[in-house]
């Protein structure tokens, strides 16, 4: 598939292909902003947003508010990308280990 090549082709996919969780998981894998074009429902799956951010911190940005606040998910993306405490919550943005 193409977003196995290149993630950021999951913007022109299908709505049905969005929602599909092994080909979101193929694109965030390459490109982990491509979490912005995910199914509403998949953008919620924490083994997607994971696999997204720890490709890039950036990807937290268009992650849901439950993500932001999971500490796991918040760490893998800081670690990628110091730039994307600024997306965390605001408990986590308070945390001395984050």
């Amino acid at each position: 598939a193409a977003v196995a090549q290149y993630g950021g082709a999951l913007e022109y996919a299908s709505k049905e292909l969005k929602g599909d969780r092994e080909v979101v998981l193929a694109a965030v894998a390459r490109n982990g902003e491509a979490l912005q074009y995910a199914s509403e429902e998949l953008k919620g799956d924490r083994e997607v947003v994971l696999a997204a951010v720890k490709r890039s911190g950036e990807a937290l940005r268009g992650a849901p508010e439950q993500q932001k606040g999971d500490r796991e998910v918040v760490l893998a993306a800081v670690a990628q990308y110091g730039g994307a405490l600024e997306y965390a919550s605001k408990e986590l943005k308070g945390d001395r280990e984050v």
